[in-house]
């Protein structure tokens, strides 16, 4: 039987476990006589373990059932949560993970869990001897280490199996003919796989006949949690309940003799069972590369859509219009469920960043109390793989570099944990992610001397503006730290974070009080694929602003212009705005006086500012499209698109603008 075909799966199911058993074992951490989280891990670790001997992989089942042989003696309370006890879970938790990874990949043979699990079997009661004793006790089975998988023979060896196991042919004038019905577990993971396990195990002891549903659906698991048979076999009942049950994952197994009128009985149960499955099979799992895939077409149906719309402008066809119209609207439909399809909760990102500080803090020896908000919030699925990493060292930094040790912070007059705070919101069309922390603050002085060091500032300035300090800590290379660690001090950091956070259409912004901390915020639109943005002319060239960050648009008029520190600002409802003329940064000749132009307000945060351009060419869901700017070139623009009369256009970065 190939299983490779459930390898995703299993790897998908694993990494939500193991996300679980990494927060409760922060759990455990703080309160080590809950019970709750013990509970937990153990049920995670159960479920692995399951899984894991279904597809074969060894060392994983191994390292898994040394794991529940210990989380078993802390829930009894026969084995106290010690420091040695947790760095042992902790430690296990991060070899599991490793283990997972390399046996999917195909690399089970570079998995090394050996001392692990010895050390797992000393805190856990001696091992095999230990299990195999208390097997004999319960009148159990005794547990083994290698997959459940191989117990089950292949499907041309059913007949040896058979005889080996019952002493008897398979089929033959004395068989029986058994109706069996199996209803695995609620929580079974791998159903397809458990199942078919089951039916292998029967077949070794028999001939399987009338299986429903059939088997194709239950290697695609188009099934609930019922599935029923037919055995011809002359082993008794007993026998048929201890090898099917010992599958695992079975919740109820029904073997019932089977007579000439028993026949529409299983028709009806197969009835039953497909009925309650066409009821309760909600929800499908779907491969990431169909979604990019489904979104790439809509993607050039949008631009389909848009020349329809522009060819068509001009006609009078009144059935033509409306058809184009229902169309259009239809498109629009699609588009807007296959967006929602790729949306998932940043808990997917987020839940596996309280280890990493736990990790951090305490290399560093400092204590941090470290929390996260708004993990519901959602954001598209190919922009959550891309924000892991610059929160990552966003977060290293703020261990690092912000909280203080805690004799410094006690006599600063400050609780001696610090805290840490990952929150994530929406506001508008954009998701806004922070890190904020109550350390010490950016050293503006620090930073300052470095930069004069470096001939970044010049020797006579002595003090540095907010936007000045954020340009030059986000400079590469640029770091203040003493030494490099294993955190930081290489200037990498907010360097990383801003070059990532731009190519995804974001915003970086930070904010410092000296002695009281740092926050940094993110902005990032809801999708990478397709936004809504504003076309604008500037000369020849069409240029694309994403409606993101566009609060309203204003006719330039000279009188309401003056000119403050060397530079044009514009007045507006009594609030001042520095304009930015779009001519000057593409290095275009400014426009003939008494030529008509228009302002674009735009809106980052708390930043605001006029964009001068010389026409409005209204609003359009665009593709956005990446691409590699030119080395050395102005950091203008964060991609391109193709626009609704085939010619390209830049799409502005307007984070890069204020």
């Amino acid at each position: 039987m190939d299983l490779s075909r459930y390898a995703d799966l299993f790897l998908t199911e694993s990494r939500e476990h193991l996300s679980a058993i990494n927060h409760l074992l922060l759990e455990l951490e703080r309160a080590p006589d809950a019970a709750e989280p013990v509970g937990g891990i153990f049920r995670s670790v159960h479920t692995v373990k399951g899984m894991s001997a279904t597809m074969g992989y060894t060392a994983v089942a191994e390292l898994t059932h040394e794991l529940e042989t210990l989380l078993d003696r802390v829930r009894k309370g026969t084995q106290p949560v010690t420091p040695e006890v947790l760095d042992t879970l902790f430690s296990a938790a991060d070899a599991l993970e490793a283990a997972v990874e390399l046996s999917v990949a195909g690399r089970a043979d570079e998995v090394d869990v050996v001392a692990l699990v010895e050390r797992l079997r000393a805190l856990g009661g001696g091992g095999a001897l230990a299990r195999t004793t208390d097997a004999a006790l319960t009148g159990a089975p005794a547990p083994v280490d290698t997959p459940i998988a191989s117990t089950a023979p292949a499907p041309g060896d059913a007949d040896a199996a058979g005889r080996a196991s019952t002493g008897a042919p398979v089929a033959g004038p004395a068989s029986t003919r058994w109706l069996i019905r199996v209803r695995l577990a609620t929580a079974t993971a791998l159903r397809g796989a458990r199942a078919l396990l089951i039916v292998r195990r029967a077949e070794s002891l028999g001939l399987v006949s009338s299986i429903m549903p059939p088997l194709d659906a239950l290697q695609a698991e188009e099934f609930d949690r019922e599935f029923a048979l037919r055995l011809d076999t002359p082993t008794g009942r007993e026998t048929i309940d201890r090898a099917l049950r010992g599958m695992g994952d079975v919740e109820q197994l029904e073997i019932t003799e089977e007579v000439a009128q028993a026949a529409p009985t299983a028709g009806k149960a197969a009835e039953s069972a497909s009925t309650t499955r066409s009821r309760t099979s909600r929800h499908v799992r779907i491969d990431l590369d169909r979604l990019d895939t489904l979104m790439n077409l809509i993607g050039e149906l949008v631009i389909a859509r848009g020349r329809l719309l522009q060819l068509c402008a001009g006609t009078e066809d009144v059935v033509l219009d409306e058809t184009l119209s229902q169309a259009s609207r239809l498109i629009t439909e699609l588009q807007d469920e296959i967006m929602l399809c790729r949306m998932v909760p940043v808990a997917h990102v987020f839940d596996r960043f309280p280890r990493l500080v736990r990790d951090a803090a305490r290399a560093l020896g400092k204590q941090i109390e470290f929390s996260v908000i708004g993990k519901d919030i959602e954001l598209d699925r190919s922009m959550l793989d891309e924000i892991g990493d610059p929160i990552v060292h966003l977060l290293r930094n703020a261990v690092d570099h912000g909280v203080e040790t805690p004799d410094v912070r006690q006599a600063q007059g400050k609780p001696a944990v610090g805290r840490l705070t990952l929150s994530a919101s929406r506001e508008r069309s954009s998701v806004v992610i922070r890190v904020a922390d109550d350390g010490r603050g950016i050293d503006s002085g620090r930073v300052l001397q470095k930069a004069h060091d470096l001939g970044l500032v010049d020797t006579g300035r002595n003090e540095l503006s907010d936007d000045e300090l954020v340009r030059l800590i986000a400079r590469p290379g640029f770091s203040t730290a003493d030494q490099v660690t294993d955190l930081s001090g290489r200037g990498v950091g907010i360097d990383a974070v801003q070059n990532r956070v731009r190519s995804m259409g974001g915003t970086v912004e930070i904010r410092s009080v000296p002695g009281a901390g740092t926050t940094v915020t993110v902005r990032l639109p809801l999708t990478l694929a397709i936004v809504r943005a504003l076309l604008a002319r500037v000369d020849a060239e069409t240029y694309a602003v994403p409606m993101t960050h566009v609060n309203e648009t204003v006719d330039y008029q000279t009188s309401s212009v003056q000119r403050v520190k060397g530079r044009d600002v514009l007045v507006l409802r009594d609030e001042v705005l520095p304009l930015i003329p779009f001519r000057t940064l593409v290095q275009l000749a400014p426009q003939p006086v008494g030529g008509r132009q228009h302002v674009i307000v735009l809106e980052v945060g708390d930043r605001r500012a006029g964009l001068v351009v010389d026409e409005l060419a209204g609003q359009q869901d665009i593709v956005v499209k990446q691409f590699d700017g030119v080395r050395e070139s102005a950091a203008l623009f964060s991609g391109a698109t193709i626009l609704s009369d085939g010619a390209p256009a830049l799409i502005v970065d307007v984070g890069s603008l204020l």
